[in-house]
């Protein structure tokens, strides 16, 4: 630990984001989206496409919007760019950063942190970079991998920077630095946690804010972790052992609950913090084992896709019990908004569906034929539009009246 650092970290509220900012999933990284007013059924061939760009290069990052401007990031020639541009889809700006991850599923990885006037991007290779917003003139970088003596993964670094306050927090998933706190303004470094001494395993931290000890919950290799927000302090850890080792999916918390889900055999806890976030015990355990696509939790239940079965699960928030399991869409991500849920297919078909714990109710569904490569970028809907991205294509869909 820097102990003497400690003092000025400065933890407030209980979101790591609010507007004009925006992160990964949205305002509390939850995958809901506070929209009104929506479609509640689409035309066969889809919601009317408004634009289209088709030149961001690979990758897998999705939009972040602030200010009514659309930041995202792509990879040509092993170079990383990011991308701003109006409601419009006019390209108002770019600015290349650094190398991005060229070893395999070749692009860009994280959603960029819009916060107070700056950019936050991490590259798959580990890097940080902290740019102005308007000019994209670069502010500072850190080095995850070299300065802090990061491991790198499998798949290279896919995590989301997460902010609250004053400070940023970062996974370099290395043997003296497992989680780290860093200064959003400058990049100094305010604390380091041996944490867990394993590898981090793709997943964007949450920040809970509402416990007697704030916690920053992330997940490593085999391990769900709990930290100090202030201190870095390693507070508690769960059981969370996918077979390869991903665990890509943000967890949630609501009163009290955390939910967390891997892929392969792992499937989902529900845990119970206690002791004023100093501790958990397991509440329950379910099959769904959705690996990268996310989940939304609506009501009393939770919706998501599974990994080995392909199947989409509903499942009861209260008991752990699964209300249905589907295999009528493939395997994907989901976001929710104005009571509905946005199922995006990896076989490349995005499906409206109203959410019932009765069955996986597909309202309208169309296949997207644009873009290149997976179809794995997280959908994000902002001011009635619907953004998708398809490896070098970004789509905006008209989905309110």
């Amino acid at each position: 630990m820097l102990g003497a650092a400690l003092a000025a970290v400065v933890v407030c509220g209980s979101s790591a984001a609010s507007s004009p900012n925006s992160q990964w999933r949205g305002d509390k990284r939850d995958g809901v989206y506070n929209e009104t007013g929506l479609l509640k059924s689409w035309a066969a061939e889809g919601p009317q496409l408004r634009w289209h760009y088709d030149s961001l290069g690979q990758g897998h990052s999705s939009p972040s919007i602030a200010g009514d401007k659309i930041y995202i990031t792509g990879m040509t020639d092993s170079t990383g760019t990011l991308y701003v541009f109006d409601l419009q889809g006019q390209l108002l700006n770019k600015k290349s950063y650094g190398l991005e991850w060229s070893v395999n599923y070749h692009g860009s990885r994280s959603t960029v942190t819009v916060d107070n006037g700056k950019l936050y991007v991490f590259s798959g290779r580990g890097v940080l970079y902290c740019m102005d917003e308007k000019t994209l003139d670069l502010a500072w970088q850190k080095d995850a991998l070299h300065e802090l003596d990061g491991k790198n993964l499998r798949f290279g670094m896919t995590e989301s920077p997460l902010i609250v306050g004053d400070v940023i927090y970062l996974t370099p998933g290395g043997q003296e630095n497992s989680l780290v706190a860093l200064n959003k303004n400058t990049g100094a470094l305010l604390w380091s946690s041996k944490g867990t001494g394993r590898l981090s395993a793709y997943c964007s931290p949450l920040y809970i804010g509402e416990t007697e000890v704030p916690l920053v919950v992330t997940a490593f290799d085999s391990l769900l972790a709990g930290f100090d927000a202030k201190t870095g302090a390693l507070l508690w850890s769960a059981v969370q052992n996918p077979k390869h080792r991903h665990s890509p999916n943000t967890p949630y918390y609501e009163n009290g609950l955390l939910f967390s889900t891997s892929g392969s055999e792992c499937g989902s806890v529900q845990l119970r913090i206690t002791n004023g976030g100093r501790s958990v015990e397991e509440v329950w355990r379910n099959e769904m084992d959705n690996k990268m696509g996310g989940f939304v939790k609506l009501g009393n239940y939770v919706y998501g896709s599974g990994e080995r079965k392909r199947y989409w699960y509903c499942v009861d928030w209260e008991t752990g019990e699964t209300q249905y399991k589907s295999d009528t869409l493939g395997m994907g991500n989901v976001i929710a908004a104005d009571g509905m849920l946005y199922c995006y297919s990896d076989k490349g078909e995005m499906a409206l569906v109203r959410p019932t714990p009765e069955k996986f109710d597909v309202v309208s569904r169309f296949k997207v034929t644009l873009g290149t490569e997976q179809h794995w970028a997280h959908p994000v809907i902002y001011k009635g539009t619907l953004f998708v991205r398809h490896g070098n294509t970004l789509m905006a869909y008209k989905v309110k009246g």
